[in-house]
């Protein structure tokens, strides 16, 4: 691995670092990173370090090389706005938007940029116990051997010592309804002291109204905590696609166009379309 791709990954792990109150918590937050490790990274003591390694760090903390140029959307201030204001005031609600909206980037950078932010990319496969290990260690909180209800306990022993903790659960609609169940944990034990934000397609509010009205365990409770709502997230504007464009090489006004109309309001599509006009220009110019 290039030496100018390990500083890249070395100066990103410092910013990693800066959102813990330590080395060794940072360290506590990554599977199979010993605090030696990072403090050899961020020192610039790398021979003994393997390219598997800087490879393991990079992904677990974020980092990507990758020309890529992101852009500050409408979606993506608007997102922005209501993590802050969640964060600050310790608000509890429920956010839907569309595929391709740009949910997850948002969220990434805000807990990039701040501190008590625990952001979790759920999935279809997690039970009880695999949510709370992944929740503290996010918090970079050692769990080693404790049951089911002492993680609990641990979790909220630790949301209660931080000022103005949050709790982003992205693509909650993936969690199962014993794993959905601990957010009325978390809202009673938490309420006002921490703010969770759930955040998915608009299949979450539908998931939720529907397990209200076939009276489910457990649903009114969540859809009452939320509100009874869910805050909308708008698709990408023709105005964003435009800016992502030129910031990305795609100067042109018919190719601009040309990505606007392919788009349906969906990043990745625009992300797609754009590789392939630069691409296709790269050939030319070869040719």
């Amino acid at each position: 691995m290039e030496s100018i791709k390990k500083q890249n990954i070395a100066n990103a792990l410092a910013t990693y670092c800066e959102r813990y109150e330590s080395q060794n918590r940072a360290s506590n937050s990554l599977k199979n990173v010993s605090p030696a490790t990072i403090s050899q990274m961020l020192n610039g003591k790398w021979e003994l370090i393997k390219d598997e390694m800087w490879r393991n760090v990079a992904a677990q903390i974020g980092y990507k090389e990758e020309k890529w140029e992101p852009v500050e959307t409408s979606g993506y201030k608007r997102m922005m706005k209501i993590l802050s204001d969640a964060q600050t005031n310790s608000m509890v609600m429920g956010i839907c938007g569309d595929a391709g909206t740009g949910k997850t980037f948002s969220c990434r950078q805000y807990a990039q940029r701040n501190r008590q932010v625990y952001h979790l990319c759920c999935s279809e496969y997690w039970n009880k116990k695999v949510f709370l290990s992944e929740l503290l260690l996010s918090m970079g909180r050692d769990f080693t051997g404790y049951s089911i209800s002492e993680m609990m306990q641990e979790v909220v022993r630790y949301l209660k010592m931080q000022e103005q903790p949050l709790i982003i659960l992205d693509e909650a609609d993936k969690l199962s309804d014993s794993v959905l169940y601990f957010f009325i944990t978390l809202y009673n034990q938490l309420e006002d002291e921490c703010g969770i934000i759930l955040i998915a397609t608009s299949h979450l509010e539908k998931k939720l109204k529907r397990g209200v009205k076939l009276a489910k365990k457990g649903y009114a409770e969540i859809w009452s905590r939320l509100g009874k709502k869910c805050v909308p997230l708008k698709g990408v504007t023709a105005n964003d696609i435009a800016k992502i464009c030129e910031c990305n090489g795609v100067t042109e006004s018919k190719d601009i166009d040309d990505v606007i109309a392919d788009s349906e309001s969906d990043l990745r599509r625009v992300k797609r379309r754009v590789h392939a006009i630069t691409q296709i220009k790269k050939e030319k110019e070869v040719a």
